[in-house]
């Protein structure tokens, strides 16, 4: 009995997050990014030996273009709507300017608090990434997908 409840419960789960509400959304957005992330750090390792400026640009485009064509089929379902060139130019442009902010809040934040801590700087880098991400996130659920 306990059994059949609990898989009532992840069935329901499962169809609120295969749904297209901003917050099921929003979860596979998140899950996508992870995601990505991790298709960048094995992308960066692999490619390490030919020097980290070389790995970090390599990684950086291929896991955005993967991230972006799971968000084109998975996250926002509009594979239907959006062709790949479009969500890869619109997504990738997207991604650059995330890039540009968030590289401009950090050095912002080096120039006016020269001498925070390490925890202090890491909980602002979390921070403008979640700002960054969030801000990614209306941008290609409103205009892109």
């Amino acid at each position: 009995m306990l059994r059949t409840e609990s898989l009532d419960r992840l069935a329901r789960v499962m169809r609120y997050l295969r749904g297209d509400h901003a917050f099921a959304q929003l979860i596979r957005f998140a899950l996508v990014g992870g995601s990505s992330n991790i298709a960048y750090g094995l992308l960066f390792m692999a490619m390490n030996g030919s020097g980290p400026l070389v790995a970090n640009i390599v990684g950086s485009i291929v896991s955005t273009v993967i991230a972006n064509e799971l968000h084109r089929q998975l996250t926002f379902r509009a594979a239907g709507r959006v062709g790949w060139f479009s969500a890869q130019w619109e997504g990738g442009g997207l991604a650059l300017i995330g890039l540009l902010i968030s590289t401009a809040a950090l050095a912002g934040l080096e120039f006016l608090a020269p001498g925070l801590g390490a925890i202090a700087q890491a909980g602002a880098v979390i921070a403008i990434m979640a700002a960054v991400g969030g801000m990614r996130f209306l941008a290609l659920r409103g205009f892109v997908f």
